[in-house]
């Protein structure tokens, strides 16, 4: 499986396992920005880690802090290996806006149709700087 994403934010590529979230997050306290785990209890994906992962977001649960635990996910070395929305968070992708002007290496964040999302589940997944998105082996 293969697919062209669109660029929202540019950044490194990287592959990793896909986590398809099966319900939208709050990165606010949803997330821990020390560890990259879903902390959020009442989230289907709770205890998964979100580090080094090819991250699908149905979408997001507002909060003007979710900028600020992405940036510390970069930071910490815990973010995601990339990012796949449905739909463009701004003030989420923010976070990826404001640690690439601070100079740190940031994962590439792309839109693409969350229907498209079921076919990388359980997949391992590449995710090249030009939106490319391919199933490895």
């Amino acid at each position: 499986m293969s697919a062209a994403a669109e660029i929202l934010v540019p950044g490194s590529g990287g592959e990793g396992a896909a986590l398809v979230l099966t319900a939208p997050i709050s990165f606010w306290g949803g997330v821990d920005p020390k560890s990259g785990r879903i902390a959020d209890v009442r989230h289907p994906q709770h205890g998964e880690t979100i580090s080094g992962r090819v991250l699908f977001l149905p979408g997001t649960i507002g909060s003007s802090s979710a900028s600020a635990v992405l940036m510390e996910l970069v930071h910490n070395c815990h973010a995601p290996a990339a990012l796949v929305l449905h739909e463009p968070d701004a003030i989420l992708l923010l976070g990826l806006i404001v640690a690439r002007e601070m100079g740190w290496e940031t994962p590439v964040a792309l839109r693409l149709g969350g229907d498209m999302f079921d076919a990388y589940r359980g997949k391992r997944v590449s995710v090249a700087e030009n939106g490319a998105l391919t199933e490895t082996a």
